[in-house]
């Protein structure tokens, strides 16, 4: 789709440096690239090599979109070379320094930002300091949240209201004020910033005001799943535009759906999908906690008996890091009883989930309920058992298994960064009753039902006339129309 050069949009992206917001937001310029703007997205060398062969692919399809990059100034930050995303972080004392090695940046950051004059900035929440350089530039910022409307507003509900702050102890429930349906919590469900205030409250508080501030706020979403609270969220924040599920509609053209987020091609015959093609129908759960997640040695145990207690088949995702390094075989020894029994298949580190999500044989996922995950999981028609960990992942548990009800709680009660201490929050015994549920026929079929609607939802929100399609096409008039407007006003002083 051409655009005439002077009538051209000119929108950069700026991510941040994790994959649960860098993946949508690239997923969601290459979106406005095949929509005729012009698309610059800013990133670091090590950060730009996970996405940049879909960028190469793009543009030599014809398509105005390409990779400005930046150094990161990791020696300065006595980081290793090329630690530049908080999946590589081992420690929050390292997720500290990346977002410092940002602000180290931020002056080139807005260098490259007056060089290029853009139309407008699509920039990540976790950045606030982008609407100051939009408002230099005279255009709008828009605020991206790669998240659910639940999670966001529940979070700023809880930051006015304070209503865990009344309780006596941290395990007593209250219930969230102002919402729609009735969502009941404890304190320790809640991310530690906004059970306790901190200096990361007053960071999140200028997030918030940041928001407040921007032209409006894109979301990886679509109407038909949360449809009251993307209302909520209107009716007291401010303009947004729901635009996804992003993943799906990028991929839409490209049977291979294969390398989003990762740099490696896939052999032709995984043995991964040779396991899964012997699997019946809808008989497998895929296992995957996102990249950030690093279980203790004891929870990697109580999970590796609750799935074999469970009798169902599974595919298991794992990273690799110092508990399965440091000569802890409990693992490995595992992956070989499951190999002999055929019961369950162990993918080291990366896996291609889109692929294994929509495979025939592939009836459920256990997921941390980040907001990729669980629209993926949805685009596939797949209910969930969800198990989240920490950050905004409890809030969407609670849309996944109170609100949409497509989902099955394992009963996780503390919002944390895992692998800190070595316990496990969650026994065996609650994990294969989870999956029983979920993977039992008779006990899931409503569950199914309502997560094929939802499913077929999303597909459409993204055909012609739907309603995240439509959300596009009128945000990009609009900005067009501001375009033409500031363009106007220069030429009549």
């Amino acid at each position: 789709m051409e655009a005439e050069p002077e009538h051209q949009l000119n929108v950069i992206f700026l991510p941040y440096p994790a994959p649960g917001h860098m993946i949508p937001m690239v997923d969601t310029a290459r979106l406005f690239a095949k929509h005729g703007v012009s698309v610059t997205i800013i990133t670091t060398p090590a950060n730009a090599f996970t996405f940049q062969k879909a960028i190469d692919t793009d543009f030599n399809s014809g398509y105005h979109i390409t990779t400005r990059l930046l150094p990161f100034p990791a020696a300065e930050l006595g980081l290793p070379q090329g630690l530049e995303n908080a999946k590589d972080a081992t420690t929050l004392e390292i997720i500290g320094k990346m977002r410092l090695g940002i602000l180290m940046i931020k002056d080139q950051i807005e260098l490259l930002f007056q060089e290029l004059q853009p139309d407008c900035l699509v920039t990540d929440m976790l950045l606030p300091w982008t609407v100051e350089s939009a408002d230099k530039l005279g255009i709008p910022r828009l605020y991206y949240y790669s998240s659910s409307y639940f999670s966001i507003c529940a979070t700023r509900t809880i930051l006015k209201y304070k209503p865990h702050q009344k309780l006596v102890s941290d395990t007593h429930r209250f219930t969230i004020p102002d919402f729609p349906h009735n969502i009941e919590m404890t304190p320790l469900q809640l991310p530690n910033w906004l059970r306790t205030e901190s200096s990361v409250t007053e960071f999140f508080e200028a997030v918030f005001e940041s928001e407040s501030r921007s032209y409006g706020s894109l979301f990886n979403n679509f109407h038909e799943l949360e449809g009251d609270y993307e209302q909520l969220y209107k009716s007291t924040v401010g303009k947004s535009w729901s635009v996804g599920p992003v993943s799906t509609w990028v991929n839409k053209d490209d049977e291979r759906k294969t390398n989003r987020g990762h740099s490696e091609d896939l052999a032709r015959e995984p043995e991964w999908l040779n396991w899964l093609n012997s699997k019946q129908n809808e008989s497998v759960l895929y296992v995957s906690f996102g990249s950030l997640t690093r279980f203790s040695h004891s929870q990697l145990v109580e999970l590796a008996h609750g799935l074999e207690q469970s009798g169902h088949s599974f595919i298991w995702v794992i990273r690799k890091n110092e508990e399965t390094e440091k000569g802890d075989s409990f693992v490995q020894e595992f992956e070989e009883k499951m190999k002999e029994s055929k019961k369950g298949y162990i993918i080291w580190n990366w896996a291609p989930q889109l692929l294994i999500l929509d495979h025939p044989a592939t009836g459920g996922f256990l997921t941390h309920c980040g907001w990729n995950s669980i629209l993926e999981s949805v685009s596939a028609g797949l209910p969930m058992i969800t198990w989240p960990i920490y950050s905004e992942q409890f809030f969407n548990e609670k849309l996944i298994a109170e609100v949409l009800k497509i989902g099955v709680p394992v009963g996780a009660k503390e919002n944390k960064w895992v692998g800190v201490e070595d316990c496990a929050d969650v026994g065996r015994e609650e994990i294969a009753k989870a999956v029983v549920h979920l993977m039992g026929k008779e006990e899931s079929i409503e569950m199914r039902s309502r997560t094929r609607k939802l499913s077929d939802a999303a597909k459409k929100s993204i055909e012609e006339g739907g309603s995240s399609y439509s959300n596009l096409m009128q945000l990009l008039d609009e900005l067009k129309s501001l375009k033409i407007t500031r363009a106007l006003h220069r030429q009549s002083k």
